[in-house]
């Protein structure tokens, strides 16, 4: 599990957003730029999770989706999971 939760997107996805918490401490004003920085966060950090998902099946035989960038990797982790 510590393999997932270290893993450098969500770590950054993580850092991003305590960066953006910072700056709401500043009292300025909520503007459009703010608005997209959280927007953005928002999407990194589904993207670092969905990523965390996708080994996790793949690693356990199950079948994911083919626009995932894990899914050229699906054998691979499969066999490194039987080679256990």
């Amino acid at each position: 599990m510590r393999q997932y939760i270290f893993g450098t997107g969500l770590l950054s996805a993580i850092t991003g957003g305590v960066t953006l918490l910072r700056g709401l401490k500043n009292d300025e004003p909520f503007t459009w730029r703010t608005a997209l920085a959280w927007l953005s966060w928002g999407i990194t950090l589904a993207l670092a999770v969905g990523a965390v998902v996708d080994t996790r099946r793949a690693r356990r035989g199950r079948v994911i989706a083919g626009d995932s960038p894990i899914q050229k990797k699906q054998g691979k982790l499969l066999k490194k999971r039987l080679a256990r």
